[in-house]
């Protein structure tokens, strides 16, 4: 259990949880894309943190972080 109430990001930060609205806010901010792409690109790649930003950064999704 984390105690620190300062910590306001998911527990496993490794994925992407699009079944919480507060995780798909968080992501959302955190790699400043909507909640629209966000569930895209898990819907493509994944849940993996990792993938989904991957997938963020090739030219065919039109973007680049």
């Amino acid at each position: 259990m984390n105690d620190n109430l300062h910590d306001r990001g998911p527990r496993d930060r490794s994925r992407v949880n699009i079944d919480e609205e507060w995780e798909r806010h968080y992501w959302s901010q955190e790699l400043g894309i909507t909640v629209e792409q966000l569930q895209e690109a898990v819907h493509q790649v994944g849940p993996s943190v990792e993938n989904v930003q991957a997938y963020l950064a090739t030219p065919a999704t039109g973007r680049t972080t």
